[in-house]
């Protein structure tokens, strides 16, 4: 309903200052005299007082409450100044509320309140209004009214209806009192300027209150128009978020940019810096002071500075150089790897006598599961360092190591200087694992990023493109791991110190089982010593039937796997229960054997040999077949081979031609044979020359009808003439060839200096050939009982295969 007012006033007849009334309190709003306003009632004691004011002279007593909230207002929850009102209309609704219409009179004070029980009465003393007309008074009336008028502009619920009827106002008491309740004032300013009954101090301070508002009003329209520009493409989230700052600073609040500023400058003196890096970040956020905080460039630019100073340049860990203990903590987690362990226990004991000594870089190769990764956490242990991994793993692009530059919108520094930010230590045990993994495109080749970091003469200035300053990397211990060499670049290998971590012997895996794996489960399971007994019986049929490997990553699975069913038993019996276990316990928690133990074939066959390869997960036994058939010559060989083993079949097959009359073969078996040679497991690729020898042996099997030897193993290079030459993985196919159950192997004479890394027991197990040429392998390889068919002498008339003959060291060197 439209707010109306009534310009006169009158006392009807009071003749005295001092009455009694019924009250009626008042939830968020202020009556002032003069005021024409309807009123909603509902609690039963309002409309009794409204009936009994009714029922007398129709004048009510208006007081507003304290907490418009409360309910059943107490004395202390009423205003003691208000307004007596007289009503002038009243209108009963159909849910029971009472509508009035009343128009305020004049001021009064509560002096008391009178007991009544269905409503308020209350004991009033008439507020005497003196009205003065003054210059003073006359400014303020002219400033209210045109302040009224200017705020009118930003307000559109003040009408000129409003404006022409205050204009016509000469009253200084009732101007003040009509403006007061247009203006949206709080409920507390308009009760102070109810209870202001000097009109001079009344009038000031609606004058003020005015001006207060239109204020407001202009900064808010200003905040908005501010923002607006500045964010209008932009989400409404961050429209607000603007906006608050914005209400921050034209409360005179503290600029966030300045106290950023002012942070980043006491970092900047705090932080030890190199001369470079300090120049650098000095001149950058001087070059930060000037910019807008809105700008781009100005994140950018902070981001910089904040890495620069996160970043730790001087700040290293304390290392702990007492070989004695690093021996222990090394040997303590794990078992063997003597190699690497000697060159930590080396490194430290040369720090002991240098002041400063260039952090080593080491590279472990070997198959999965050896322990190349938590050997590396364990000498940052040992020395007590931090220890960071970075796994380069399908990392094609040299800026994940070098960094972005900053002219790319979202750049970083790559992913050595964010490990070092991490770990915040320059001198950390730094591993980066499968370095053989890594791959290029056209973004870069990573390998050749790694060059200058993996270099000691020159990473003390490793250069990331983010930065743009040189860090120095001398102090950090990097350790490398791969799983092969050849898929290293060799100028990475070349500054990179190998340390071969060969498989684990059965031995070696029980007693790993037994010190290490057995204890590590049962605590991840949930069961202690006490529910579960490994017998060492059990650990080898366990490692032989369950695990084909080099390492112990599948060992551990299995054993874990044994674990969760014993501990299903404890849950359902008690934590009381043992379970001893055995082959039969073995075969119902993990099922049929997966592997068959033993020797791959059991009787001596035609055309059958045994050769031995190196894998990435150890070594392995490899059957080469040989079938011949009635044909005109015809070759095949198959089994997915690489080009490589394909020309050893070959230069096999030549050796075997070119000797045919030594070896009683027809000589013209290539005439009338053809000759199929299968590597089986077809499926699986194939490659390396190691395996020459093998298919000789097979071949001449195939063709002299004289069985090869199911207990003997051989691996070799073949040329033409029927020497054999070196190979590598030596350890690893010998202990496959243990683990096979072979007696003998059959080895080139050159790779004689590898048995010192075989361990003792087993080589007291294999009784291993030296071999020179292919004559010596078929007189061991080939069935004892008829390898004297074989080698028989020429006639003398006859023209033996002339070979070229091998040039001499002097012929080498004129060439």
């Amino acid at each position: 309903m439209k707010k109306m007012f009534k310009l006169t006033r009158t006392r009807d007849g009071q003749q005295n200052n001092i009455f009694t009334m019924p009250l009626l309190p008042l939830r968020d709003i202020v009556v002032f005299p003069s005021m024409v306003v309807p009123l909603f009632v509902g609690r039963d004691k309002s409309v009794n007082a409204l009936e009994k004011a009714m029922g007398a002279d129709k004048k009510i007593f208006l007081a507003a409450q304290t907490k418009a909230k409360t309910d059943t207002p107490g004395e202390g929850d009423i205003y003691r100044m208000g307004t007596v009102a007289n009503i002038l209309q009243i209108l009963r609704l159909p849910d029971g509320t009472v509508k009035v219409l009343v128009e305020g009179d004049y001021r009064a004070r509560i002096l008391s309140f009178v007991p009544h029980p269905e409503h308020f009465v209350v004991q009033l003393e008439a507020i005497e209004e003196a009205e003065e007309k003054s210059v003073e008074v006359e400014a303020l009336m002219r400033g209210v009214k045109s302040s009224l008028e200017a705020y009118a502009k930003h307000n559109k619920k003040i009408t000129q209806e409003i404006l022409d009827t205050v204009a016509t106002i000469e009253v200084p008491s009732r101007l003040a009192d009509t403006v007061a309740s247009y203006m949206p004032f709080k409920l507390e300013t308009k009760q102070k300027l109810l209870e202001t009954v000097n009109v001079l101090q009344r009038i000031e301070k609606l004058f003020g209150h005015i001006r207060s508002e239109i204020e407001i009003i202009e900064t808010e329209e200003r905040i908005k128009g501010r923002v607006k520009k500045q964010m209008e493409k932009t989400q409404r989230e961050y429209y607000l978020n603007e906006q608050m700052r914005a209400i921050q600073k034209e409360m005179g609040e503290k600029d966030d940019f300045k106290s950023e500023l002012e942070e980043l400058d006491k970092r900047i003196k705090k932080k030890k810096l190199p001369a470079e890096a300090a120049s650098k970040v000095r001149a950058e956020l001087k070059k930060l002071k000037m910019m807008s905080p809105m700008s781009a460039e100005a994140t950018v630019v902070r981001n910089y500075i904040d890495w620069i100073l996160s970043l730790p340049w001087f700040e290293k860990t304390r290392d702990k150089i007492d070989i004695d203990e690093a021996a222990r903590i090394l040997d303590q987690d794990h078992y063997g790897l003597e190699k690497p362990k000697e060159r930590i226990v080396e490194y430290l004991a040369v720090q002991a006598l240098v002041k400063k000594i260039k952090g080593p870089i080491l590279c472990f190769v070997g198959p999965p599961g050896v322990g190349k990764t938590s050997l590396a956490r364990s000498i940052a242990r040992a020395m007590n360092r931090n220890f960071i991994r970075l796994s380069l793993g399908g990392v094609r692009d040299e800026a994940e190591i070098r960094g972005h530059r900053r002219t790319y919108i979202g750049a970083l520094p790559g992913k050595i200087i964010q490990s070092l930010k991490k770990i915040k230590s320059n001198n950390p045990v730094f591993c980066l694992d499968e370095i053989d993994k890594m791959s290029m495109d056209f973004r870069g080749d990573p390998s050749a990023a790694l060059l200058e970091v993996l270099d000691p003469e020159q990473n003390f200035a490793f250069n990331d493109h983010y930065l743009d300053l040189d860090y120095d990397l001398s102090e950090v211990f990097f350790i490398t791991t791969a799983n092969t060499l050849h898929s290293i670049p060799a100028p990475l290998r070349d500054r990179m110190e190998i340390i071969q971590l060969a498989g684990y012997t059965e031995f070696d895996k029980q007693n790993i089982a037994r010190n290490f794996l057995i204890k590590k489960q049962s605590q991840a399971n949930g069961i202690n010593a006490d529910n579960i007994d490994f017998t060492d019986e059990v650990l080898l049929y366990i490692i032989r039937h369950y695990t084909k490997e080099a390492g112990v990553r599948n060992l551990e699975r299995e054993i874990g796997s044994v674990c969760r069913k014993v501990a299903k038993e404890v849950v359902r019996k008690g934590p009381e229960v043992r379970v001893e276990l055995t082959e039969d316990h073995i075969q119902e928690f993990l099922g049929i054997p997966k592997f068959h133990y033993g020797r791959a074939e059991e009787k001596d066959e035609i055309g059958l040999a045994m050769g031995l390869a190196w894998t990435e997960f150890g070594g392995d036994i490899l059957g080469i077949e040989t079938a011949t058939m009635p044909g005109k010559g015809k070759v095949t060989i198959t089994g997915k081979l690489g080009e490589v083993m394909q020309e050893s079949a070959q230069a096999a097959l030549s050796y075997v031609r070119s000797r045919a009359k030594e070896l009683g073969l027809d000589p013209d078996f290539h005439q009338k044979l053809d000759i199929h040679v299968h590597v089986p497991e077809g499926g699986i690729p194939k490659d390396g020359p190691s395996a020459g020898i093998t298919m000789a042996t097979s071949i001449v099997s195939a063709l002299s009808r004289i069985p090869v030897r199911s207990d003997v193993a051989m691996t070799g290079e073949i040329t033409l003439r029927g020497r054999v030459l070196p190979i590598g993985g030596l350890k690893e196919k010998i202990l496959a060839a243990h683990r096979a159950l072979l007696k003998t192997v059959l080895i080139p004479s050159e790779n004689a200096k590898d048995l010192k890394d075989i361990p003792e027991k087993i080589l007291g197990e294999i009784n291993i050939e030296l071999m020179t040429h292919m004559d010596d392998v078929l007189k061991i390889a080939l069935a004892t009982d008829q390898a004297g068919k074989l080698f028989k002498e020429p006639e003398a008339a006859d023209s033996p295969v002339i070979l070229p003959k091998e040039p001499s060291a002097d012929e080498i060197r004129a060439h």
